[in-house]
Formats: C-alpha cells, sequence, structure tokens
C-alpha cells in the first residue's frame, strides 16, 4: 500500500464499535453467559440485560420496550416484517407497494414474493431519489397490504419524506414500514408521532456490533413469523439470544441519539468542505441525491469519463476507504439500479463514488482525500478513451 495511514470514508457500509458499547458487551461472553430462558441467577442476569437493551431502543425510537423484537441483522428484519405481513394479511389482499430504490434486503424479498402469487408495484423516485407521496396514494388499491419504504437511502444519502407517506398509508388503513437502517443516529425518529407501523434497523451502522439489529412491531400489527422454534422474544423469533449483541445495540442506539443534532453539525461541516472542493477542483462532476434532504455525512458524486471501480482501487492505495454506486466489484456489471432511477444514464453511473463521513474522521482526512482523489480522476482520464474524445470536441458538462 502506497499510503500507511487509513482514512474510513465508508460509514454507510459499516462502523467501527466504538469503546464504551465493546466494554458493556465483554461480560456477557465470559461471566454473564447464562440462557436468558433458563431460571437459575446467571440466566436471570441475561434476562435483565436484554430488557435493558429493549427500553434503551424503544427510547431511541419512541416506541414501548414491548414493541422492539431483537433480530440478527437489518436484512432479517426486513424479511420479517415484510413476508409476516404479507403472510398474515393474504386472505385481506395481496398488494404490496415499496420503490424502485429500496436496499435489496427489501427489494428482493418482494421479488420472492411475487413468485408467491403477491403483487408488487416499485414506485418511481424524482432525480434527487425522493418518493412523491402523491404518486404513494395513486398506487394504492383495495389490495393492498404493506407500504415499504426506506427511511434514507444507503448509495446517495436522500431522506423520504416518511412522516408524508405514512400519513398515506394511515389514511388508507395500509400497514407502513420502514428500512431505516441508515436512518438510525443521523434523524430523530418518533415511531408513534411519524406512524410508523413497522421499523428495522442494525446496531453496525451505529458504531455497535455486527450480527445484531432490531424490528420495531407496533402493537396491534398481524404478523407472522419468520423464524419458529423455541418461545424466545415473546413466542415471535425463535433462537437463543445474541446477549452480547443485544447489549451491544442498546448501548449503542443510545450513544447514537444521544445529541444528534450535534454530531450532524460537526459531520456535515466537513461533508459540505469536502463536496465544495470535489466540485471545485473536478470537471464534469455531479453530486447525486437530495442537496439539502440528505444524511448529514452522505456525498456520492459521478465522475465522467471513468469506471468506479478503478477509483476505489487506486484510493486504496492511497489507505482510503471508499465505495461506488456500480456493483462490478460484486461480480455484476450492472450499474447501481438507485442510480439509474434517479434517471442518471448508465455511463455515468458507472463513474460513481460513494464517501461517507463519520465518528472516525477528521478535517485533515478531508484534506487529504481532497489532496489525492483529484490526481486519481485526472489519471484515470489521461487513460480514458472517451475522455480524450470529449475534450478533443470541446468538452461535456454533466
Amino acid at each position: 500500500m502506497g499510503h500507511q495511514r487509513i482514512i474510513y470514508m465508508d460509514h454507510s457500509a459499516t462502523t467501527y464499535a466504538k469503546k464504551e458499547v465493546v466494554d458493556a458487551m465483554i461480560p456477557y461472553f465470559t461471566q454473564h453467559f447464562g440462557n436468558p430462558s433458563s431460571i437459575y441467577g446467571i440466566a436471570r442476569e441475561s434476562k435483565t440485560a436484554i430488557d435493558t437493551a429493549r427500553a434503551q431502543v424503544a427510547k431511541a425510537l419512541g416506541a414501548d420496550p414491548d414493541e422492539i423484537y431483537f433480530t440478527s441483522c437489518g436484512s432479517e428484519s426486513d424479511n420479517w416484517a415484510i413476508k409476516g405481513v404479507a403472510y398474515a394479511n393474504r386472505k385481506r389482499g395481496n398488494h404490496i407497494i415499496t420503490t424502485a430504490i429500496e436496499h435489496h434486503a427489501v427489494l428482493h424479498t418482494c421479488q420472492f414474493l411475487e413468485k408467491e402469487g403477491f403483487a408488487v408495484t416499485y414506485l418511481p423516485v424524482d432525480r434527487y431519489g425522493r418518493v412523491d407521496p402523491a404518486d404513494l396514494e395513486k398506487a394504492i388499491t383495495d389490495k393492498t397490504i404493506l407500504i415499504s419504504i426506506m427511511y434514507a437511502n444507503n448509495e446517495i444519502g436522500t431522506i423520504e419524506p416518511i412522516r408524508e407517506l405514512a400519513e398515506v398509508a394511515k389514511k388508507h388503513k395500509v400497514y407502513f414500514h420502514t428500512d431505516a437502517v441508515q436512518a438510525i443516529g443521523n434523524v430523530p425518529i418518533d415511531v408513534k408521532a411519524q406512524n410508523i407501523d413497522m421499523l428495522s434497523l442494525s446496531a453496525h451502522k451505529f458504531y455497535g456490533p455486527k450480527g445484531v439489529g432490531a424490528l420495531y412491531i407496533k402493537k396491534g400489527v398481524r404478523i407472522e413469523n419468520l423464524i419458529h422454534g423455541g418461545g424466545q422474544e415473546r413466542k415471535k423469533r425463535a433462537g437463543t439470544e445474541n446477549i452480547a449483541g443485544i447489549v451491544g445495540c442498546g448501548k449503542a442506539i443510545e450513544l447514537a441519539t444521544a445529541d444528534i443534532e450535534g454530531h450532524n453539525v460537526r459531520i456535515r461541516a466537513m461533508r459540505d468542505r469536502l463536496l465544495k472542493g470535489v466540485l471545485e477542483k473536478i470537471t464534469n462532476a455531479r453530486l447525486n441525491g437530495h442537496p439539502t434532504e440528505r444524511l448529514a455525512g452522505s456525498f456520492n458524486v459521478s465522475f465522467e469519463f471513468i469506471e468506479g471501480e478503478s477509483m476505489l482501487l487506486w484510493l486504496d492505495d492511497e489507505g482510503i476507504c471508499a465505495s461506488t454506486g456500480s456493483a462490478c466489484t460484486s461480480g455484476s456489471l450492472e450499474p447501481s439500479h438507485v442510480l439509474l432511477a434517479t434517471g442518471l444514464p448508465v455511463e455515468i453511473s458507472h463513474g460513481s463514488l460513494r464517501l461517507t463521513l463519520g465518528d472516525a474522521n477528521t478535517e485533515e482526512d478531508v484534506d487529504f482525500v481532497l489532496e489525492v482523489l483529484p490526481k486519481v480522476v485526472s489519471r484515470l482520464r489521461d487513460m480514458s478513451p472517451l475522455y480524450q474524445k470529449a475534450t478533443k470536441d470541446g468538452g461535456c458538462n454533466v
């Protein structure tokens, strides 16, 4: 590696676990290892720890503790919310509404249900990645049983008008689920005030451990179980509880929601300086996502005439961890479904870069990226026949 220092700017992919979180977890691997379903003392300690974490998650969401169910991750929570409601309510209707920009945990679950005889509407988004509540209202039929719309997009950072969308759902008496995996700790959430019936979250996105998530299910929602077995999680989700993970999730969400605005002010200032510098130093670049209704740390820019993968490899060589909107690295040559849904042409989608800032970042990190990134883009464009042609033809602005 050309540069020893690691600059981590991929907080939307995952975050490190904070020291306070790890410290809270450790005793539950060693001393307090009892199975919460047993009745002796060390088992009761485990049960008490889970109850505490449940209360911490509930408080962060404005929910009641008995509406919080711990899962293994955000994907499991999404699967449970969507399949659970679909199966429990199929006598009432078979229509589900979601959006074209959801995480694959939602999209693939909906595609699976289509094979099972459910009908799914994938709502379009505007060029900023936002869903229009009027489009949602038009899509609802007397067979609609569930609406699932993400709170904030993982690729472009756009925040959806959740309150307005949930109000439409409530008006038509349709369950409303939101994948809030990217939103926790970045926007204040109140499930009661916002009319949210179900909400998915994952601890590793807000400085907690991997392998633990939660699903908020409002009292009264008709939902089938996804995982069958023992009577854990009030007979809703079988499997011996991941006590240490659950404790870490509770501690992490408490820390992440203690001062959301204070946290955002610092992160947003760095993000804005980075964005301004990139757009000033690099031509033929455009911001993806909503200019203001976006997560504080999120930044997605497309650079014309280059491939995102090459850019990532060169940045990695300099110690900068980032990601791209194109999924070529995962063995698929398809560009980002999110960017295409916003109307971005395929060739420009391939040259996109996502940088997501978080608590690991400093002003020095921003300076370093602003020094390295323009050089990387310039080097890649020098090797691009498309760029040579465009500059010869008098340039092209995105």
